[in-house]
């Protein structure tokens, strides 16, 4: 491999002129940088990494610690972020935390051990203190989660909004016997989705019925358990929100094999709008959540941060209802 005083060489330049053409500098004029292009080229000179890291203290390395590896969810996440940050020629390095504060922190430290720049951190059980700590030497986006004390470092989902939209869409359509099979909730993005229905339930003089609200993991097998639970405790439900469209998938399985028709007896709402919910048979009306739109901006705000900037006031991003076939009127 040839060295970059080799290129120099070759050009006629000194290699302080190779490393600006390389930069893209426009102080170097036409002709030279034509000469030390042809030398790289004709040499197939190609920089050190780990020397530009050392010189830098950047090793254009970006970590992502994530619950869980597994699910379309994460994995939307995973794409966008990669391709936006692989366009800026950084790389995305990952670790698993598994939902567990023990495991959160050790993937955290597992990935500043590889000097990575930057953090973006999709933590359930990471401390909002711990997260603020960390936010104060490494620069951090924390993504799906708003932590007060560092709001502007947080990437997250208006869920009470996206709670709402769906029973409110329920009950537009006359529905009043609503159950909701929630997430974890002592995850924020869960509680939020079940303040959302409660306030819908509220507006229209409805208390909402504590029998009707099943408290799930966002797993396919827990909508499963969550519908045969409500169908056994024998509910006047013409209605269920579900924490998201894995849950939604196991209740309608559930309806499915007890001979309930969607949504002519139940209608069904999800939540994140996965390609699944276009292709089940009804398709699944659901709150579609702009996931690639905010992992875009998570991976935006933290380059920005990497380079110095003073991280900006952030918004919520909004959930919005897609309308398919799971919810009709209900039975007269």
């Amino acid at each position: 491999m040839p060295t970059i005083r080799e290129v120099a060489a070759r050009a006629g330049v000194s290699p302080a002129t190779v490393s600006r053409v390389m930069k893209g500098e426009v102080r170097v004029n036409v002709e030279t940088r034509t000469r030390v292009e042809a030398a790289i080229s004709a040499m197939g000179y190609a920089p050190n990494a780990f020397a530009r890291s050392l010189a830098s203290n950047r090793l254009g390395g970006v970590g992502l610690v994530i619950s869980h590896l597994a699910g379309p969810f994460m994995g939307r996440v995973m794409a966008t972020l990669e391709a936006a940050l692989r366009r800026a020629n950084v790389s995305l390095l990952v670790a698993s935390g598994g939902g567990e504060a023990s495991r959160e922190q050790e993937a955290v430290d597992f990935l500043l051990g590889r000097r990575c720049d930057g953090l973006i951190v999709h933590a359930d059980a990471l401390s909002n203190e711990t997260l603020a700590a960390l936010a104060t030497h490494t620069p951090l986006v924390v993504f799906n989660r708003l932590v007060p004390e560092i709001a502007e470092h947080c990437i997250h989902l208006d869920n009470e909004c996206g709670g709402y939209l769906a029973t409110r869409h329920l009950l537009d359509r006359g529905h009043r016997n609503i159950a909701c099979l929630t997430g974890p909730l002592r995850q924020q993005d869960a509680a939020g989705r079940l303040a959302g229905y409660r306030r819908a339930l509220r507006e229209q003089g409805i208390e909402a019925d504590d029998h009707a609200i099943i408290e799930g993991d966002f797993t396919e097998r827990s909508g499963e358990q969550g519908m045969a639970t409500l169908l056994a405790r024998e509910m006047a439900v013409t209605a269920v929100v579900a924490g998201n469209d894995d849950m939604a998938l196991g209740a309608m399985a559930v309806l499915r094999a007890q001979g309930i028709s969607m949504p002519q007896t139940i209608s069904l709402i999800g939540y994140d709008d996965e390609a699944c919910a276009r292709h089940v048979v009804p398709a699944l009306t659901t709150v579609h959540a702009p996931l690639e739109e905010m992992a875009q901006n998570a991976a935006e705000r933290l380059l920005r941060l990497i380079d110095g900037a003073t991280p900006a006031p952030s918004s919520p991003f909004v959930p919005t209802l897609i309308e398919r076939e799971t919810v009709a009127a209900p039975p007269a």
